[in-house]
């Protein structure tokens, strides 16, 4: 990571002075005037939602008038924008698990039109992850509002990535519409390798990276990993009273298994048994609140992956799986490996463990090496250390909070 270069100032400051948490998109003064009269394109699922003050009549019986109050409703971005607001909101972009973040990871996503609203919808997974110039035709301005969870291997700020180089090829200016990082409390992990990126793992990164998804871009622009080193024109429209690593409870789930606070914090720990012959609870109703396998028969804890909205052929399908239920563990404050240590320790035939996908979550084959040449959970944070304090001194040149 030699060779950064601190990014322009490029946070939106905001017009007003809060005195409540707001996101990006809630700060609607801070951005209005940038996307007035143009035709703005937006990349945007199920979690772009605004918070905005609504004014009605409250009649006082006592007096027989009537005074105005105020109340707090929450809107889509795409309604706001298009049915409020009157924009010229064109098209939309959505990412893995579609524009109503209902379909189940991995999933093509097929082009389509908003029901509500009559916006075209473009998808940017599947064969078509970057937004090509014919798709970008006529826009003026890019907004991107999406709720990430903070982990390397969760593929929003993959399509952050294209799209800001497709908005860099297209000379777009971008207006990233930040929100908090759920998993903002910890850096950890090891760091990618760029010989082994790929979708779920772009970056030499840790898999904790602990920044929102704007200081992400920033970094995605600082450290010249667009191709060809090309530029993005980004803006960033910061949270307001909004502090890293605070609590923050999603109002809506990002990802169809990721249901809950509790899934979305065990997540970063327990994604890794996707590279491994061991269920974590797709197609039950405990998505990464649990672990299991037919091959793991000394644990007393069971379940049955079976088809549900979230994974239509999950996992070890109809399968007894014995395991662990960690949906009551104690909120974690870095990434935890004894759950996979042990169950790789348990597990009845070792060769068929490990899937080849493990390299892609873990960023490269070390781990796999360490776990199979019997390293303990902190003999394998040890060689972590490096990586996260190199990490650790480049990310402190886009922090926004």
């Amino acid at each position: 990571m030699a060779g950064f270069s601190k990014p322009a100032k490029t946070t939106i400051k905001s017009k007003i002075r809060p005195t409540r948490f707001m996101t990006g998109a809630d700060n609607t003064s801070s951005y209005f005037d940038l996307i007035r009269d143009k035709k703005i394109g937006i990349v945007t699922n199920q979690t772009g939602l605004i918070d905005y003050d609504s004014v009605y009549s409250l009649p006082d019986t006592l007096e027989l008038t009537h005074r105005e109050a105020t109340a707090t409703k929450t809107m889509h971005v795409v309604d706001y924008l298009k049915q409020k607001a009157k924009f010229k909101l064109e098209k939309i972009y959505a990412p893995e698990h579609g524009f109503r973040g209902e379909s189940p990871d991995g999933e093509d996503i097929v082009d389509g039109k908003d029901a509500k609203t009559g916006i075209p919808i473009l998808s940017l997974y599947g064969n078509n992850k970057k937004p090509s110039v014919e798709q970008l035709d006529g826009i003026d301005v890019m907004l991107f509002d999406l709720q990430d969870v903070g982990t390397r291997f969760y593929t929003y700020i993959s399509t952050l990535h294209y799209v800001m180089e497709a908005c860099a090829e297209n000379k777009i200016p971008l207006i990233i519409l930040d929100r908090p990082n759920p998993n903002g409390y910890a850096i950890d992990g090891p760091v990618l390798d760029p010989n082994h990126k790929s979708f779920v793992g772009m970056h030499p990164i840790p898999v904790l990276h602990g920044m929102t998804i704007g200081e992400y871009a920033l970094m995605i622009n600082g450290e010249k990993w667009l191709k060809d080193s090309i530029q993005c024109d980004v803006k960033i429209v910061p949270c307001e009273n909004y502090r890293r690593g605070m609590p923050y409870h999603l109002p809506v789930k990002p990802s169809p298994n990721l249901p809950n606070d509790q899934a979305i914090n065990l997540y970063p720990s327990l994604c890794f048994f996707e590279g491994t012959n061991v269920s974590i609870g797709r197609g039950t109703d405990k998505q990464f609140q649990i672990y299991g396998s037919p091959n793991l028969p000394t644990y007393h804890y069971e379940f049955v992956p079976r088809p549900n909205l979230g994974s239509k052929n999950p996992p070890l399908n109809g399968k007894i799986c014995c395991g662990e239920d960690l949906s009551k563990e104690p909120r974690l404050d870095r990434i935890e490996l004894k759950w996979l240590l042990e169950a790789y320790r348990n597990f009845e035939d070792k060769q068929k463990f490990f899937i080849p996908y493990f390299t892609n979550l873990a960023g490269s084959k070390i781990l796999q090496q360490q776990i199979e040449a019997g390293m303990t959970e902190e003999e394998i944070r040890s060689t972590w250390r490096p990586g996260i304090e190199a990490f650790r001194k480049i990310r402190k040149l886009y922090e926004i909070y």
